[in-house]
C-alpha cells in the first residue's frame, strides 16, 4: 500500500509539472511569434495549442501506469520468470 501511495504521489507531481511546463513553453512560443512578427504562423499555433499538453499528459500517465503495475505485479512476474528459466534445459 505504501508503494502505491508513493507512486500515485509521484504521478500526480509529474502531471502537475508537465502541465506547468507545457504552459510555459506555449507562453514562450507566443512571445517568439510576437517578437518575430510572424502572424501567419499564429493561427496554426492557436489551433494546435492543446496538442502538446495532451500528449505530455498521456505519456506521463502511461509511464505512471506501467510503474504502478510493475510495482504491484513485480514479485509475481519475477517468480513466473524464474520458474520458466528453471524449466529450460541447455
Amino acid at each position: 500500500m505504501d508503494v502505491r501511495n508513493k507512486l500515485l504521489g509521484m504521478g500526480v507531481a509529474l502531471l502537475i509539472l508537465a502541465r506547468h511546463c507545457a504552459g510555459r513553453i506555449m507562453q514562450g512560443m507566443d512571445w517568439l511569434l510576437q517578437t518575430l512578427h510572424l502572424p501567419a504562423l499564429r493561427p496554426a499555433m492557436d489551433k494546435s495549442r492543446g496538442d502538446v499538453p495532451g500528449w505530455v499528459l498521456i505519456t506521463l500517465m502511461s509511464a505512471v501506469l506501467v510503474a504502478g503495475l510493475l510495482a504491484i505485479a513485480g514479485p509475481a512476474l519475477e517468480k513466473l520468470f524464474n520458474q520458466a528459466m528453471e524449466q529450460v534445459t541447455p
